[in-house]
């Protein structure tokens, strides 16, 4: 049998079109459908939180694929993009999400053109690996800007 993890939040109504929201982890935090949709500006909303949560486990892969690659990350950072789609009957799902991740590492002896094959396998191995990213329908598109500096 399978190893399984267990999850928990809990949410609570604080009136229109919000929530307070506690993490099993701890964090808790009040959210809000978002401005379009009857919500508060400057609130977390369930789609912030869902794009968020692709990006966080992504980065969070790809470390893990850092460290056996021996790459020797530098700096991460990286923009996520979720793009949603209305259905005509008002349903909605997301389509597709696209990470910008900006990458630095440094080369060392190694030739660039080797640093950069690995770390593209350590973006593939943290797409293949991501908890997140294993569980959601929508495509997911990485575009990578990769520095190498010396």
């Amino acid at each position: 049998m399978s190893p399984t993890a267990t999850y928990m939040t809990t949410v609570t109504w604080k009136g229109e079109h919000r929530g307070h929201i506690v993490m099993g982890n701890g964090p808790q935090m009040d959210f809000s459908a978002p401005p379009d949709a009857k919500g508060a500006a400057g609130m977390l909303t369930p789609e912030d939180a869902f794009v968020a949560a692709v990006n966080s486990c992504v980065m969070l892969m790809f470390l893990w694929a850092c460290e056996r690659l021996n790459i020797k990350l530098v700096a991460y950072s990286c923009l996520a993009e979720g793009t949603k789609r209305v259905e005509l009957d008002h349903t909605e799902v997301f389509t597709q999400v696209k990470l910008f991740p900006e990458i630095r590492v440094q080369a060392g002896s190694e030739p660039e053109d080797k640093v950069e094959n690995r770390i593209r396998r350590a973006l593939a191995s943290a797409q293949k690996y991501s908890l997140v990213a294993n569980s959601i329908r929508s495509q997911l598109l990485i575009e990578p800007k990769i520095d190498i500096v010396q």
